[in-house]
């Protein structure tokens, strides 16, 4: 009887799969002899415990982000008023269409009431820490499946709950559609773990692709930056389809799962068209066709696939902009023109004077990473393990892929060669360059670290409890024993579990029992004045944020609401914004009355802001689209020339004939003004 090692036979990750991925017995004529039962049971026992310990850590943490969204808010208590209110700017928006949709008679008719067992609005939110429960599982899965020990996943779900100021924001915006997508995200990438491991029977592969499938429909229905976190993972399955590390079968599956799901959303969305003329579907487009032209491309030495390679990348990057344009034009789509006109922007390709990219590129969360992220994580040991991981298996991925490409992989016969061999199993090569990618988007845009830190998790608790680092690391030191190597793998991170434990257990239960409540009286008022005061058919205009929650307590008509995939709605909402602007009195009200306006919220948080420094106030961004100077002391362009007219949000306060002719103030408090419009044309 001899032994099988996992071992890199010829060239890619392909060869590899030839071989087991765990040490199996096998007879001499090569057919695989069952291990003893007792290693078996032991299996058994393992998984079951380990799927417990999975359930039980999301639960808790759907039920510790549902305490502290009771305990800051005190929702329990507070009115409903104020409990909508509390889902602030688009997340108000959101929750509407849900509150609109119990409200339909029809749909009541058609399903079973459980208003008498459950408030609509805790249904609502528990279905959301219900997700935060399937979040949890699902990065735990995908670091099991990674490390091969159940310790690895509890690691990877401590670190992301003793991080979760950066790692979730759901307790305080809950309607947020991120926050119903990344739980299926982290199911996906789980999912494509599974897939990319060797020795999958038929019936297994077919049933992961089906979960693949569903996992990322789902994530591309309720996320509508789905597309471009999907072209970056499909960007890391051509890196690593391109260096040979990933079979390329179960690529080209994921390329075409990605495909049909867009498409089958597109078609749930009427035929949204921001979908169609996504990059993601041009891509894996272009990828696909490439290949068909492309012979032969992972065949050759280093010289001649490098020439392939450079040539392959071109082909696909010229094939994908020539697909995208065509698309866009045959369908005349300008949905996302704003989100590139950004990145041009923000990248330094030239400065921009574009009202929507600027609105932007002046909010915070679309900044650089702030560097104070770090020392949470750190504080944590997160980054440090991060840091050792990726150093660790970018190294094997450099030896792997330079092997792949030179040709020059080789079947080890002699026992001191093999132990010398690099490898990195597929789903390892995948996890790093899906980490490093992401992490990339995470330090040019915070809004996307969400993405990054939840990964960040799996990444470094598979790395400090896999064998395959610390076997690799131990090598390179001359220290490697097998025994060794499972001491290493265990105690290290049992000692960081509690590290974890003692440091940060005693600040979690301060957490829980800190309460705050719910005090937003001027915005209670405006809505409750609303509703008593103002006709059902009444439309409103004002800032997109307001807007969302006046949508949400009032069921009143909106001009504009903070939907910003849209060019038209986008257009609409920087006329109705020119009520913070240097506009005339008649022009304003024209504006407004185009679009049907009864009455105008002004907010002196936004005629008044001092939230953001010069250049990125609202009132800026308005006076630098329509070439008027900014307020203030500092530089302006020179081609911006004074207004003719007055600040349109503080001239309306002094009651003027040339405004009282247009708008009658009907509401005030010390936050808002309402103005009613004249009927007359």
């Amino acid at each position: 009887m001899t032994t099988v090692r996992q071992r890199r036979v010829g060239k890619g990750t392909e060869a590899a799969e030839d071989q087991p991925s765990e040490e199996t017995n096998v007879k001499p004529d090569g057919k695989i002899l069952p291990g003893p039962p007792g290693g078996k049971l032991w299996s058994i026992l393992s998984v079951t415990v380990g799927g417990i310990v999975a359930i039980s850590l999301g639960l808790l943490t759907s039920v510790y982000v549902a305490t502290l969204h009771e305990n800051d808010l005190w929702f329990s208590n507070i009115k409903e008023v104020e409990r909508e209110i509390s889902f602030r700017t688009e997340c108000g928006l959101y929750y509407s269409y849900y509150k609109q949709m119990i409200q339909a008679a029809s749909i009541q008719q058609g399903i079973v009431n459980c208003k008498q067992y459950l408030e609509p609005v805790y249904f609502y939110i528990y279905t959301l820490f219900g997700l935060q429960a399937v979040y949890v599982i699902a990065l735990y899965v995908t670091s099991w499946l990674l490390s091969g020990t159940w310790l690895s996943g509890l690691l990877a779900a401590c670190w992301y709950i003793t991080n979760r100021v950066d790692t979730t924001r759901v307790e305080f915006t809950i309607p947020l559609r991120e926050n119903w997508a990344l739980p299926f995200f982290a199911v996906q990438i789980a999912a494509i773990t599974y897939l990319l491991r060797a020795h999958l029977q038929p019936a297994q592969e077919r049933l992961t692709l089906m979960a693949v499938f569903i996992a990322t429909f789902l994530f591309s229905l309720t996320w509508q930056f789905n597309q471009f976190m999907m072209l970056i993972q499909a960007l890391a399955l051509f890196i690593l389809d391109c260096l040979d590390m990933l079979p390329t079968a179960k690529v080209t599956w994921l390329y075409i799962i990605q495909i049909s799901g867009l498409l089958l959303v597109c078609v749930l969305q009427f035929f949204n068209s921001m979908i169609l003329g996504s990059l993601l579907i041009s891509f894996n487009v272009s990828v696909l066709i490439a290949r068909t032209i492309q012979k032969n491309l992972k065949k050759g030495g280093l010289l001649n696939r490098l020439g392939k390679l450079i040539l392959h990348v071109l082909l696909v990057l010229c094939l994908t902009l020539l697909i995208n344009k065509f698309i866009k034009k045959i369908l005349n789509l300008e949905s996302d023109e704003h989100i590139f006109k950004f990145l041009k922007a923000k990248f330094g390709f030239g400065a921009t004077r574009d009202f929507d990219a600027n609105l932007y590129l002046c909010e915070e969360a679309f900044g650089l990473l702030p560097l104070n992220t770090f020392s949470r994580l750190s504080s944590t040991l997160l980054f440090y393990v991060y840091g050792f991981v990726l150093f660790l298996l970018t190294v094997a991925a450099v030896i792997v892929a330079f092997r792949n490409l030179s040709g020059s992989s080789q079947v080890h016969l002699k026992d001191k060669m093999e132990e010398y061999t690099v490898t990195l199993k597929p789903d390892a090569a995948y996890s790093l360059v899906h980490t490093v990618l992401f992490g990339c988007l995470a330090l040019s845009t915070m809004r996307m670290k969400y993405l990054w830190t939840s990964h960040m998790c799996v990444f470094a608790s598979f790395g400090l409890c896999s064998t395959e680092v610390w076997k690799l690391l131990l090598k390179c030191l001359h220290l490697y024993t097998s025994q060794r190597t499972q001491v290493i793998k265990y105690s290290i991170p049992i000692i960081t579990l509690l590290y974890i434990s003692f440091k940060f257990w005693p600040g979690i239960m301060d957490e829980l029992s800190e309460l705050r409540e719910f005090y937003d009286p001027d915005t209670v008022e405006l809505m409750n004045w609303i509703k008593s005061n103002t006709p059902n058919t009444a439309v409103f205009a004002g800032s997109m944020q307001l807007l969302a929650g006046v949508k949400l307590c009032t069921g009143r008509t909106l001009t504009n609401h903070p939907h910003y995939e849209d060019k038209n709605l986008r257009e609409r909402t920087k006329q109705i914004y020119q009520i913070y602007a240097k506009r005339a009195p008649g022009e304003v009200f024209g504006i407004l009355r185009s679009f049907g306006t009864d009455y105008v919220i002004l907010e002196d948080s936004i005629c008044y802001e001092r939230r953001h420094s010069r250049g990125c106030r609202l009132r800026d961004l308005l006076d630098v689209a329509n070439g008027h100077i900014m307020d203030g002391l500092g530089e302006n362009e020179p081609d911006l020339k004074p207004s003719l007219y007055p600040r349109f949000c503080e001239e309306i306060k002094k009651n003027l004939p040339s405004y009282t002719t247009h708008f009658t103030r009907v509401f005030q408090n010390k936050t808002f003004h309402v103005y009613k419009l004249a009927k007359h044309k």
